[in-house]
């Protein structure tokens, strides 16, 4: 009988489990197994992404719109200086400001004919005096290109916003009337003017806006937006002028009305005085008509005595 058993199937599993390759082999074709499915699942999910993809281009049309997508917010320029190289130039006069020292305020004045000007802009030079490029100091539009008697050529430009900038004491023109200038394009070259002839070759510019003329240098380096500021404080200058013309125009009015009632007073003490002085002459009149009287009384009554003396 065990030599029976000894032939059955569980003998064979037994010896079989001996075996020292046994449980490597299942461990590795479990590894196998498993890795197997790994590698299936991230082809199957790569495949099914790709197939996603491509549902999405298929359907995907652009909305078409009437007008073009315009920007959330359109960048600025900002204001340069008018030449390339500011560290071999230097600003020889000044923008007459009000409220700037007494020295800036000096260097900001103009002798002329023997006469004095405020500034209305800046002068700038070459530190060797020699000419040098004047570059638009703003994109923008050449609106007029002239030559001037005092100031020489002169070039303007209009840029949005209701800004000018002005370019004078130019030798060489190199644009016209009407031409689109981007900034930073060369315009002219400096040169000289009968007005700041005392500058040599220089270069004189100036920045306005709606009309009125700012300190170009409070405004270098700054966006172009900045300038609606200047146009404000402007508006506010010449309301305080108004009102400070108004008041003045009362208080001489004022002092006009107190002028006629001291007149007025004086008027009236002056007739005073000649009534009085009328009175006083009436009655000096009235006492010498009494004084007269009394004495052509006195004369009647020694007249008598003496004819009554002679009688008897």
């Amino acid at each position: 009988m065990n030599e029976e058993n000894n032939g059955t199937p569980k003998n064979k599993w037994s010896r079989i489990f001996r075996k020292k390759w046994f449980f490597p082999a299942v461990y590795l074709t479990i590894a196998a197994l498993l890795l197997s499915l790994v590698v299936w699942y991230q082809n199957l999910g790569s495949q099914i992404d790709e197939s996603q993809e491509e549902e999405y281009t298929e359907d995907y049309a652009p909305i078409e719109h009437e007008e073009d997508a315009q920007p959330v917010m359109e960048q600025q320029e900002v204001v340069q200086r008018p030449v390339e190289n500011m560290d071999q130039a230097e600003i020889v006069t000044k923008y007459y400001d009000y409220d700037a020292d007494q020295e800036d305020q000096e260097n900001a004045i103009v002798v002329f004919n023997d006469r004095y000007y405020q500034s209305t802009g800046i002068d700038i030079a070459s530190a060797d005096g020699e000419t040098f490029d004047v570059l638009a100091s703003l994109s923008g539009t050449v609106t007029e290109v002239k030559e001037d008697p005092l100031l020489g050529n002169v070039v303007t430009l209009t840029h949005e916003n209701d800004v000018t900038t002005h370019y004078a004491s130019l030798g060489d023109v190199g644009v016209s009337a009407d031409d689109e200038v981007a900034q930073g394009d060369v315009i002219g070259a400096a040169g000289k003017n009968l007005f700041g002839k005392d500058n040599g070759t220089h270069l004189h510019f100036e920045i306005r806006k709606d009309g009125e003329d700012v300190n170009p240098e409070n405004f270098f380096n700054q966006p172009l937006s900045e300038l609606d500021s200047a146009g404000t404080e402007s508006d506010e200058t010449e309301s305080v002028n108004e009102a400070s013309d108004g008041s003045e125009h009362e208080n001489t009015e004022s002092e006009a009305s107190e002028e006629g009632s001291d007149e007025e007073a004086t008027e009236e003490d002056d007739a005073a005085e000649d009534s009085e002085s009328n009175q006083e002459e009436d009655g000096t009149s009235e006492d010498s008509e009494t004084d007269d009287e009394e004495d052509s009384t006195t004369e009647a009554d020694e007249s008598s005595n003496d004819q009554s003396n002679e009688e008897q």
